[in-house]
């Protein structure tokens, strides 16, 4: 069975299509800035073939037609027939409190994905889109599979999920903590558990997804307990350009002394804020991290900033589940950059944590595995993320099922 996995965005689709026989990428690619003018397609199979060109892709179902085209393409594709396509498994950001598990797509959940547009604007309508358009391009008999990056977070408990603000905006408007990331925290437990050699539920694991967007789980018997994204993404600690928590009256304060609308104070917090507001260099950690480097104070206090706010999070997240036995760390930063995995842990010494400094500083690049010394209270594990894989398995599952 061949699954292509979609991840769609505003202004581009990326795309995978693995053989579930042996869970092999056969290929994978990225249509960019679609709607735009200078749209182009990068492409590369599992065996080096590799194609980028401008194609025009006014709207996502021109996307798909790129996407299929490279698929059956004569020199550069991997399949023969569409017919060699099982299902489409598709990456959709939030699920709300409707969708709980991966679930068939049919008329009536793609317009409970789209009513779902108010908790995700930049998001849910993306994944409208595209699930529309694979109808038209691949046709209406192809099975499409829903996968919610916020059901793996639905097992938390009303406490952890409640906001503090009148109820009644909970009954009219499901304000409440959803979390993200899900599908990443969910693969890599899972992998954690596998790595030391114990049943899953067993367990109580921290996870942490950091890259340009981050968070962090508490996963307690394989299930999530609690999380640092709420409402939106916006929630947790400081990422690339995004504030994290901060004290709600730091929003009106400067609100009121920059005469700033609600638009544009969104704009100011998901944008501008984080590694990009404190350094005022880049959200590219590796630019921040050169800068630094090179003795930029606000670059150094940035880092510092950072550190401390993940290492809090993790430490808080002792509670709810009555201690830890592995931390994970995945995702772009979590895999790649050793300085933050040392730092955070440094913090953490005073709960027993201990890093096996060579194994840290050689994991990176892809490369997973246990970072923490013998005698560390905790274990500690770089993972690769496999988001995709989980999307794929899902779409296998419920395909198989039907």
């Amino acid at each position: 069975m061949k699954i292509l996995v979609i991840n769609a965005g505003s202004s581009s689709l990326k795309f995978q299509l693995i053989d579930m026989d042996d869970e092999k990428v056969l290929a994978k690619g990225n249509c960019e800035r679609i709607g735009t003018d200078g749209s182009l397609i990068g492409y590369k199979t599992f065996d080096g073939r590799n194609k980028k060109e401008n194609a025009p892709m006014p709207d996502h179902k021109s996307a798909f037609m790129e996407v299929k085209n490279a698929l059956l393409d004569s020199e550069i594709g991997v399949i023969k027939d569409l017919s060699e396509v099982s299902a489409i498994g598709h990456r959709v950001v939030q699920g709300g409190s409707i969708f709980k598990e991966s679930v068939l797509v049919d008329n009536k959940v793609i317009d409970e994905i789209e009513n779902l547009s108010s908790l995700a604007p930049l998001h849910n309508p993306a994944h409208v889109q595209a699930m529309r358009a694979c109808v038209e391009v691949f046709g209406e008999k192809l099975p499409q599979i829903a996968v919610f990056d916020t059901a793996f977070h639905s097992t938390m408990p009303q406490k952890a999920f409640m906001y503090a603000v009148p109820y009644e905006y909970y009954e009219k408007y499901k304000v409440r903590r959803y979390g993200f990331h899900g599908t990443s925290h969910r693969y890599v437990s899972s992998e954690m558990a596998k790595a030391m050699g114990k049943n899953i539920e067993e367990l109580k694991l921290i996870t942490c997804h950091i890259g340009n967007g981050s968070s962090i789980t508490a996963v307690k018997n394989g299930k999530c307990v609690d999380t640092t994204m709420g409402l939106t993404p916006l929630d947790g600690f400081m990422m690339g350009t995004r504030s994290g928590s901060l004290d709600p009256s730091v929003v009106t304060f400067i609100a009121e002394k920059e005469h700033l609308s609600v638009d544009e104070m969104t704009n100011l917090l998901n944008k501008k804020s984080g590694l990009l507001g404190i350094s005022g260099i880049s959200s590219d950690d590796r630019d921040v991290t050169e800068a630094e480097e090179h003795g930029n104070e606000r670059a150094h206090l940035a880092h510092e900033m950072l550190y401390y706010q993940i290492a809090k999070s993790i430490a808080s997240f002792y509670v709810p589940l009555g201690g830890c036995d592995g931390i994970v760390f995945t995702a772009g930063l979590g895999e790649n950059q050793p300085q933050l995995r040392e730092k955070v842990c440094e913090y953490l010494s005073c709960l027993g944590v201990k890093i096996d400094t060579e194994a840290n500083n050689n994991a990176h690049n892809g490369v997973s595995g246990k970072i923490s010394a013998d005698d560390s209270s905790v274990r500690v594990e770089v993972i690769a993320t496999n988001e995709e894989l989980v999307i794929a398995r899902d779409t296998k599952e419920i395909v198989e099922k039907a």
